[in-house]
């Protein structure tokens, strides 16, 4: 599972998360991403915000009306994983 670590730009704070699944809808990328590798823990939907050269940003999803639609994806391309949202 790949390791991705996020630099919060107000605190400069690292936060190392999990990529469990990635998806593209309508030109719009999005990562299912969680804080530990196994066992059960907190999901989290991001947005791909912008991207320039090597540098991306994300932002957690927080539209209940995009998080419900999109967790219904990564929960269809996700079989054998329960998503609650």
């Amino acid at each position: 599972m790949e390791k991705i670590i996020f630099n919060a730009p107000d605190t400069e704070e690292s936060i190392e998360f999990f990529c469990l699944e990635q998806t593209q809808i309508n030109n719009q990328n999005y990562l299912l991403v969680t804080e530990d590798e196994e066992g059960d823990s907190e999901a989290y939907i991001l947005k791909e915000t912008s991207s320039e050269g090597e540098d991306t940003v994300y932002e957690m999803v927080e539209d209940e009306q995009e998080l419900e639609a999109i967790g219904k994806v990564f929960a269809e391309l996700m079989e054998d994983v329960d998503l609650e949202y």
